[in-house]
C-alpha cells in the first residue's frame, strides 16, 4: 500500500515568502527578509524546509512567448480516439509551441496550451493531434493570471 505525503502546514510568512519568489524568484534571502520581517538566515531556514518538504520544487524563468514571435496562444482540449496515449504524450513533448499539457477528467482526455506563430502553424500542430483524436480550440484573448 502507497504511504500518503504528509500536507504541509504553512503560516502567513511562508506563504508570503512563496508569493515573493513566484514574482521573482531571484530575490536575494534579506531583501526577502525585509519584507516579511524576518532575517536572511530565517528565510534561507524557511526556503529549505519549503524544498526539502517538496513544496518548492525548483525555479523557472517566465517567457513572453509573443516577443519571441508566437502571438497566439490557444488552449486544445483533446478527445482521444486511439489507445495508444504513450505515442500522443510523446508528440506532445517534442512539440516546442505546446507549452503546457495536462491530463484531464472530465470529457476531454487531454488539455494543451500552445504557444503558436501564426495559423498555419496552429493548423500544423492540430493536424497532429487529430492523428489521435478529435479536439476543441479555445483562443486566449488576454491573460487574466498566471505566468507569462
Amino acid at each position: 500500500m502507497m504511504k500518503e505525503k504528509t500536507e504541509v502546514i504553512l503560516d502567513d510568512a511562508d506563504r508570503q515568502i512563496l508569493n515573493l519568489l513566484a514574482q521573482n524568484a531571484r530575490l536575494q534571502w534579506q531583501e526577502i527578509g525585509e519584507k516579511v520581517h524576518l532575517t536572511g538566515q530565517g528565510v534561507r531556514n524557511r526556503i529549505n524546509r519549503l524544498e526539502k518538504a517538496g513544496v518548492l520544487k525548483g525555479y523557472t524563468i517566465q517567457i513572453d512567448h509573443k516577443k519571441l514571435g508566437k502571438r497566439m496562444t490557444v488552449f486544445v482540449a483533446v478527445f482521444m480516439k486511439t489507445i495508444n496515449h504513450k505515442e500522443f504524450i510523446q508528440f506532445v513533448q517534442q512539440c516546442e509551441s505546446v507549452t503546457e499539457a495536462h491530463k484531464t477528467g472530465g470529457e476531454a482526455c487531454y488539455l494543451l496550451k500552445v504557444c503558436a506563430e501564426s495559423e498555419i502553424q496552429l493548423t500544423q500542430i492540430l493536424d497532429e493531434v487529430q492523428k489521435y483524436g478529435n479536439y476543441k480550440v479555445s483562443l486566449s484573448l488576454k491573460q487574466l493570471k498566471g505566468n507569462i
